[in-house]
């Protein structure tokens, strides 16, 4: 079954108040996003496996430990997934990075796909999907649904702000994926908005309307 992972660290729970303010301009959201993802990023990794290695410092030989199993990989959800890339990747930076890109039909809210790349190699990775903004769910279902149409198995799904409606989406229709995020807000509106929210994650980010 899956689980929800709400992170209440200090730091990003401060970081995450600054990104709803409205008087946040694209250069500080950019940067917090990036920030908290960092952060998300250090307190999801903590499970993964490590070995045994020797190594010789400049005084003796010590037994220390090193990242071991299977690798890892990172899949924005274009466009708003993108901001939260680069935070990520200063932790992790050799996990391989794939593209999804889904926009939501604003009439009907559900997810319509215009781009997909992919790492060759998914079934060998462990995935962290990408996106912001968790509201209806329709389009974190579909790019699960991708993923594992292309032979991923190992899935996490990462978002800073989700929407009840939206969590329990996700995790009907996949409850093998775990969900990472850093507040669960009250409720959607009638437009699919998360409210309170922090608006629209990729125009805050970009500097579009």
């Amino acid at each position: 079954m899956a689980r929800v992972h709400v992170f209440d660290h200090p730091l990003i729970q401060h970081k995450l108040t600054i990104l709803r303010d409205r008087r946040t301009g694209p250069k500080e959201f950019r940067e917090l996003v990036n920030e908290i993802a960092m952060l998300m990023a250090y307190e999801m990794t903590r499970d993964l496996p490590t070995e045994e290695v020797e190594v010789e410092t400049p005084i003796a030989v010590a037994r220390s430990r090193v990242l071991a199993g299977r690798k890892l990989g990172l899949i924005p959800i274009l466009r708003a997934g993108l901001g939260m890339v680069e935070g990520m990747l200063r932790l992790i930076p050799a996990a391989k990075v794939g593209h999804i890109g889904v926009y939501r039909d604003p009439a009907t809210l559900e997810p319509v796909e215009y781009y997909v790349k992919l790492p060759p190699d998914l079934p060998e990775r462990d995935l962290f999907l990408l996106d912001p903004m968790l509201a209806t769910g329709g389009s974190a279902v579909w790019a699960v649904d991708a993923v594992k149409r292309r032979g991923g198995t190992h899935v996490r799904f990462v978002s800073l702000i989700a929407a009840p409606e939206g969590i329990r989406r996700l995790t009907d229709a996949h409850p093998d994926v775990d969900v990472y995020v850093a507040a669960v807000d009250e409720r959607l509106d009638e437009h699919g908005y998360i409210v309170p929210g922090l608006g629209d994650a990729g125009d805050r980010l970009f500097g579009t309307k």
